[in-house]
């Protein structure tokens, strides 16, 4: 299977990475506040968000596109991911807090006078960004290698994957666990030193989210263009013709969740210090089906596509939040039954499906045509001879 990339592959990448890092970011410093090309500080934050989520998006996409696990639980990687960077930045916090203390507020709140003591590593950076890609994918590791060897597949991972969120989501809302309860983290200050509330530190953390989203872009893109990326499309249509063939479909699967469960992570970590917290929340199992919406609208087993449902979902979202707050879970669900039973393939895939109809409209049309007697052959010749 060729593993290479095409030039035009190449080239769309390229712009699409020109406008994310270069041309959005140059809007937003040298184009005057006045001017309609002016992109403001606060839709620079809010892009750089829609681009964490567009990164999960790809990672369901890896799974339920590429591999038919549909997991329902993505958001508890992802927020596994910021809690663990979060710890860091509430670190970094110090005497900067309300209670002027070097113990984070909620724990000064909540009467503690030391620092427990597995908080104490996140005091350094490289440590966070290790726990971003570890904690994460140990909890898939662990919960995929009892699913796969039980041979559990379909809708009965599907469950138990929103089953797994849900359990995380009422451990986290737990005082007892250190992280925060029911409020989480919240009231980050700095990160490596840069003040989060200037915009030029905003700036760079969408910098930061549009590089990883190309870059995650390439490694899933790599990923199932190889030899792996065919056996597990295999194990999608037919995973019963892929044991047969003598393939282990667990180590395939248990390889690919961990991978997007750590893709999940690193989302996380970049969309904490944007949005400024991180709770329980997070991670309820309505946030992971409204992800899996996402990937349905855009297109699966496409990668592309979701990075477009993701952004197209939220910035819709953002709008009818504020215009019509009260209907937006119906808008959600109505856009989700639209895309299954009328747009199977997604936004993606609808230039395809319009060919298909055209197509299928033209051949409908010359079935219908009456067919060509010999005496109107015989006429039309007549016409013609002088």
């Amino acid at each position: 299977m060729n593993s290479s990339f095409s030039r035009k592959e190449i080239g769309l990448a390229a712009a699409f990475a020109a406008i994310l890092i270069v041309l959005i970011p140059a809007l937003n410093v040298f184009v005057p506040e006045g001017s309609p090309l002016h992109i403001s500080n606060f839709s620079i934050n809010l892009w750089g968000q829609y681009l964490c989520l567009a990164i999960v998006a790809m990672s369901i996409d890896l799974l339920w596109g590429y591999t038919g696990l549909l997991s329902l639980g993505q958001m508890l990687f992802f927020s596994l991911g910021g809690y663990a960077f979060g710890m860091h930045l509430m670190l970094m916090i110090g005497k900067l807090g309300q209670y002027k203390s070097d113990l984070p507020d909620f724990m000064v709140f909540l009467g503690y006078t030391k620092l427990p003591f597995h908080w104490e590593p996140f005091a350094s950076f490289w440590f966070a960004i290790l726990a971003v890609l570890l904690v994460p994918g140990f909890v898939a590791l662990i919960f995929g290698y009892l699913a796969f060897r039980s041979r559990i597949r379909g809708v009965y991972f599907s469950i138990l994957t929103q089953a797994l969120t849900y359990a995380a989501c009422l451990l986290f809302f737990r005082n007892e666990l250190t992280l925060g309860g029911n409020n989480g983290f919240t009231d980050f200050k700095t990160v490596l030193g840069f003040d989060l509330a200037k915009p030029a530190t905003q700036r760079g953390l969408y910098i930061a989210s549009a590089v990883t989203l190309i870059l995650v872009y390439l490694l899933c893109r790599w990923l199932t263009m190889t030899k792996y990326g065919k056996v597990q499309r295999a194990i999608r249509d037919s995973e019963n013709r892929v044991l047969f063939s003598g393939y282990a479909a667990a180590n395939f699967k248990l390889f690919v969740f961990v991978i997007a469960s750590m893709i999940a992570g690193v989302a996380g970590a970049l969309y904490v210090p944007q949005v400024g917290i991180i709770n329980p929340s997070q991670m309820e199992p309505a946030k992971s089906l409204e992800a899996v919406v996402w990937v349905a609208v855009g297109g699966r087993a496409s990668l592309i596509g979701p990075i477009i449902g993701a952004i197209g979902v939220n910035g819709i979202k953002s709008w009818a939040s504020q215009a019509y707050p009260a209907y937006w879970p119906i808008l959600l669900g109505g856009m989700f039954v639209l895309v299954v039973l009328f747009m199977p393939k997604g936004i993606v895939g609808l230039p395809e499906q319009l060919r298909g109809l055209w197509k299928r409209y033209q051949n409908s049309k010359q079935a219908n045509d009456p067919p060509i007697t010999p005496s109107e052959t015989q006429a039309a010749d007549q016409e013609v001879k002088p």
